[in-house]
């Protein structure tokens, strides 16, 4: 099930939020409802791999009640640590690198073994993320185990964050557990959050998607230069619009349980160099990586070489979280050579004083990576880029391009401008719009988006996740 559905908005949220207020007083019972509804979220999509992420929350209880108990033994509290890395790694490395590693021995020995094909679970690498980050944090003393197991279900299976983020760290939502607040105040800025997100990936996204699927799906030479670059943009446009939208779903839907999350996108576009961008963009996955595998290593305060070796080794992971694929391990590595030279050419201060060359930078930086990212493979990606540059004997303009331009124009105003904090920016100079009769023109502007929205999904009307598949 995904939020922007009909079958979420009319029957499953209405539903949930009826029994949650309307039947539900006691702290643990309404835990242990959000628990159950969460796993029939889940089990919409994907019944037999419940009992997978049940098996996952129940391992990870089981490690964070023992880690806990030895926290004061140095030698066994790392060899619990160890098992549960194993564990929790072992579950996302058999169902998503499985195959991609079978792959890899085929090609390297000239063998034919069976490649598995395996289903992937939704949502696998998030939920295995925060299952890892209990442990961690109570391993840390960030936090105190949860001593009922349906609690740590709960916090690992929460259907806001389940599928597609953001990754919720233990440490920031422990307490809210079971002392979180629900209040009216919460619970309309929630909505208005969610419609938000919704109106950004059902409007914004989901358009941009059919003209990034129209470029990406063409022959080199059929892509004029002009159609290449618009589904780049298209594509980089799709991305952030589907995947902040749906980070904006989540924060709303858990505003209205009584939840607060951590932002996960801040206006990544209007980055100056690389290393900020990735500060702005998927910020939950970002820190993670920081915290748990960065900082560990030695972080930057280590010599030039192993800095170095800890980026690399930092977008190297990240690469392969989004998927088993060369083209997600390429399109780590790349983002691992510009944060390496901004680090060691000290660039970030020399683009503090260019800031529109700053700019221009990153974009060409992140629309490359995305051409990486979107593509099917490796050839795809460099037939893709030749045709950005006309190396494939592909025409400079065409009809095709001239076609999608004069039908998206429009759309991609709405995407650039939509890409910038406006609102922040207005609401830090001017606080006063605050004032009741701009509160009253929001609520009617959200009213509107959340019709449109509604009215393209009776449509059935293109519907993609893009962070679904990892």
């Amino acid at each position: 099930m995904v939020f922007s559905s009909i079958p979420f908005l009319f029957l499953f949220l209405p539903g949930v939020l009826a029994i949650y207020y309307g039947l539900l007083r006691k702290r643990q019972a309404r835990n242990v409802f959000l628990l159950i509804a969460s796993l029939v979220f889940y089990a919409w999509g994907e019944p037999v791999y419940v009992l997978l992420m049940i098996v996952s929350f129940m391992g990870n209880y089981l490690f964070g009640l023992w880690v806990h108990k030895y926290r004061d033994h140095l030698k066994m509290s790392h060899i619990i640590i160890t098992a549960m890395l194993i564990f929790n790694l072992g579950i996302l490395g058999f169902f998503k690198y499985l195959g991609f590693l079978v792959g890899i021995i085929n090609n390297l020995l000239n063998v034919q073994l069976d490649v598995p094909h395996l289903t992937l679970p939704i949502g696998i690498s998030f939920y295995t993320f925060q299952g890892i980050s209990y442990v961690i944090d109570i391993y840390r003393r960030d936090a105190q185990p949860l001593t009922n197991p349906l609690d740590v279900g709960l916090y690992i299976a929460l259907f806001m964050q389940l599928v597609a983020g953001p990754i919720v760290r233990f440490k920031t939502v422990a307490k809210q557990i079971y002392e979180r607040q629900e209040n009216e105040s919460d619970f309309v800025s929630g909505i208005s959050r969610f419609i938000e997100g919704l109106a950004v990936k059902v409007l914004l996204a989901n358009n941009f998607a059919l003209l990034a699927d129209t470029a990406f799906s063409l022959e080199g030479y059929e892509l004029s230069v002009m159609l290449a670059w618009m589904g780049a943009v298209a594509y980089g446009l799709q991305i952030f619009f589907d995947f902040s939208g749906y980070s904006a779903m989540a924060i709303g839907l858990a505003k209205m349980f009584g939840f607060h999350f951590e932002e996960n996108f801040n206006a990544p576009y209007i980055s100056r160099t690389v290393s900020e961008f990735w500060r702005r963009w998927h910020i939950s996955l970002g820190t993670w990586f920081r915290d748990n595998v960065y900082i560990p290593l030695g972080g930057s305060r280590v010599s030039k070489w192993k800095v170095v070796r800890n980026l690399f080794v930092v977008w190297l992971l990240t690469g392969l979280w989004h998927g088993a694929d060369w083209t997600f391990i390429a399109w780590g590595i790349q983002f691992f050579l510009f944060i390496m030279l901004e680090k060691l050419l000290a660039l970030e201060s020399f683009f503090a004083k260019n800031k529109v060359l700053g700019h221009m930078y990153v974009i060409f930086v992140v629309l490359f990576g995305w051409v990486l990212f979107r593509s099917h493979n490796i050839a795809h990606a460099f037939e893709y880029m030749r045709s950005m540059f006309g190396l494939n004997s592909n025409a400079a303009i065409g009809d095709k391009a001239m076609f999608y331009a004069s039908e998206y124009m429009l759309l991609f105003i709405i995407g650039i401008i939509s890409c910038l904090p406006l609102k922040k920016w207005i609401l830090k100079r001017h606080a006063n719009l605050l004032s009741r009769p701009v509160t009253y023109t929001y609520q009617v502007v959200m009213a509107a988006l959340f019709i449109f929205s509604i009215a393209y999904l009776v449509k059935g009307s293109y519907n993609p996740f893009i962070y679904f598949n990892f």
